[in-house]
């Protein structure tokens, strides 16, 4: 399990609002600059950190067996220019977890735009469909779940929009738990959704065109020698 958590480490994946790009050192700072607000540690339940808590953090969700990260890149920022830093384009991350030992084919989601300018645009609700995108075709994930905070109505609402329906409500954590079971149907309206995804090499070859494309078919080639996205 801890090698297919690890999959993405060299996965970049390409949308039209954005692009998921693994956690790397290169974004802690940005990461640790959003982490100072009160706000976003309480939508997250996270606790304030040192930088070199971070870059430690960093390390750990990394290697960690049950936990798979992407940084939400703004795609047009991204894309504006060739030699753009992507520190400088980054609008949140969202993550999968797989801690239910008894079922390894349910995903835990979670999404965060924490870059004021990149909320409301719908950046988030991309990001989330290409993770589960993501889970379904490379880890196998059947089922996903979101726990988000009662007082974070834009989320819940974006995950209903998502075809989530609420399961649970704890008055404890003050949460509600939402569930997506990926049926059919619902598998085909995710592929429908993300057809336009693309899966590409991080780092090296970034801009090569796409060679294993999520959407389950080969590339076809245009005619021009080079491949048409999938």
């Amino acid at each position: 399990q801890a090698a297919t958590m690890r999959l993405n480490q060299n996965i970049l994946l390409l949308g039209k609002k954005v692009v998921l790009v693994p956690y790397t050192s290169e974004h802690v700072p940005r990461y640790h600059e959003w982490m100072k607000s009160e706000e976003l540690r309480r939508l997250t339940a996270s606790e304030p950190l040192t930088l070199e808590q971070e870059y430690a953090m960093q390390r750990s969700w990394r290697e960690d067996a049950d936990k798979c990260t992407f940084i939400v890149l703004d795609a047009e920022k991204w894309q504006a220019q060739s030699g753009t830093s992507e520190e400088s384009c980054m609008a949140g991350d969202v993550n999968l977890f797989l801690t239910d030992v008894g079922d390894p084919s349910l995903g835990e989601i979670e999404v965060m735009i924490a870059e004021p300018s990149c909320r409301g645009q719908g950046l988030g609700t991309e990001a989330v469909l290409m993770m589960m995108l993501y889970g379904v075709t490379r880890l196998g994930l059947t089922k996903f779940e979101a726990k988000i905070g009662q007082g974070n109505e834009p989320s819940i609402r974006m995950f209903r929009k998502l075809h989530f329906e609420q399961v649970a409500v704890s008055s404890v954590f003050q949460e509600v738990t939402l569930r997506l079971m990926m049926s059919e149907p619902e598998q085909q309206w995710l592929l429908e959704q993300t057809s336009y995804v693309q899966e590409k090499p991080y780092r090296e070859g970034a801009s090569e065109p796409c060679r294993q494309p999520l959407c389950g078919r080969p590339p076809r080639d245009d005619g021009r020698g080079s491949l048409e996205p999938c």
